[in-house]
């Protein structure tokens, strides 16, 4: 029965969709966003839905910021109707005034986003669909208010609850592969044979959120290296020329890569839940680890020194201390570390444990921080008391290797 109730909703959908596209092509796309809101249909909405998003996609970027401009300015909120209902809640408490107060003072362009993710395959192009906003929001604030909007409701949509962690490994579906390489932000997978020396070995590992609307469509991935002792090179990790480590034998699991990979969910975090969770099915699936450590780059550690006037120095002390103390000390206005790599793990409750020199001597590695690396450490003992000092005042922990090296710098410089 179900199977016929499907089919007969199907062919009623097609039948009424054909009935609906004449009337549809003659309305503009702001008088279909009025339609899909007033509608109460469920395939009436599906259909408008589909047409606004078809629309919207076909459009080039003139008119996207036009579309974009009308959501500011027409599905915004009615300040008037806020104070009104404000004022009959406040002087008739009820669940009615309630309601009259809570639907005045939500944007109508957050019920607009709601009615277009009806549709399958609506979640994709709404992502995209930010992603496209917030590059029109850099020269144009006034959008600023309906990307608040799009982050708002995105940020439901791509709660940790909904999201699934997959493994990814060389059977995995090569559609997700080809993304993998597409994706990879911080060292680049230059061909099918580097990516299986990434995911194929038994002692690599690769994690990826997805979620269930976006099966295909990682969100964010972490790739992992298991080795005996902390690690001071990336090059020796990704060398096609390295003997192979039994997983059992490996002590420490190295977090050398996390990428997001959808530009349009940019302000909504999956890496701290990401790591965690990476942690508890290592340490489950491997129980001779004993260390969680990163091997990250300082992307700002050059652009830092060029900006105070300092000198790198050539001596690879020289330049361990320098990015110690670049990592210790440099901050933005609001007290903050300067470089968003150490303000990711540092806020997930990682310290500091080591720097090196000639760690990265790939050509974006070498303009980033002259080949520097650093090691985050993840001590399941300390990372919540790391993470309280670093939300009470940004409180940086690091290992007394790394006070020293940044304080041996201050002395040299005093």
């Amino acid at each position: 029965m179900s199977f016929f109730a499907d089919l007969l909703s199907t062919v009623f959908e097609r039948r009424y969709r054909s009935a609906l596209e004449p009337d549809l092509e003659k309305r503009s796309i702001e008088e279909l966003c009025g339609d899909l809101l007033s509608s109460s249909g469920e395939v009436s909405g599906a259909v408008t839905a589909g047409h606004i998003l078809d629309r919207y996609g076909a459009m080039g970027p003139s008119e996207k910021l036009g579309f974009f401009g009308f959501l500011a300015q027409d599905m915004g909120i009615d300040a008037d109707a806020v104070r009104q209902t404000l004022t009959d809640f406040e002087t008739t408490p009820s669940r009615q005034s309630y309601q009259g107060f809570a639907t005045a003072a939500e944007p109508k362009r957050q019920e607009l986003a709601r009615r277009l993710n009806q549709i399958p395959g609506a979640t994709a192009r709404l992502v995209q669909m930010r992603d496209e906003l917030l590059g029109f929001a850099r020269s144009h604030p006034e959008l600023g208010p309906v990307d608040h909007d799009f982050q708002h409701l995105l940020s439901s949509w791509f709660n940790r609850g909904f999201l699934v962690l997959r493994p990814i490994d060389w059977e995995s579906p090569a559609e997700v592969l080809e993304k993998i390489i597409a994706y990879e932000a911080v060292h680049t997978i230059d061909s099918w044979d580097d990516l299986r020396r990434r995911v194929q070995p038994s002692d690599r590992r690769c994690f990826a959120y997805f979620h269930p609307a976006m099966p295909n469509e990682p969100l964010i991935f972490v790739e992992v290296a298991l080795t005996r002792g902390v690690p001071g090179s990336v090059q020796g990790l990704l060398s096609d020329r390295r003997e192979e480590l039994a997983a059992e034998d490996a002590d420490t699991a190295v977090f050398y890569s996390i990428s997001n990979c959808q530009s349009g969910l940019a302000g909504i975090s999956f890496g701290n839940s990401l790591i965690k969770q990476v942690v508890a099915d290592l340490s489950r699936d491997l129980p001779g680890l004993e260390t969680f450590v990163t091997l990250s780059p300082i992307p700002g550690l050059m652009q830092w020194i060029a900006e105070t006037g300092q000198q790198m120095g050539e001596a690879p002390e020289d330049q361990r201390q320098r990015a110690a103390q670049y990592l210790l000390a440099a901050k933005r206005d609001d007290g903050s570390p300067r470089d968003p790599v150490a303000r990711f793990h540092l806020g997930n409750g990682a310290l500091i444990h080591d720097v090196h020199a000639g760690a990265d001597l790939s050509p974006n590695g070498m303009a980033q921080s002259a080949g520097v690396m650093v090691n985050y450490l993840y001590d399941r003992a300390l990372i919540a008391q790391n993470h309280e000092g670093y939300a009470d005042g940004y409180g940086v922990a690091a290992s007394t290797q790394v006070q020293a090296l940044a304080a041996a710098m201050d002395k040299t410089k005093t």
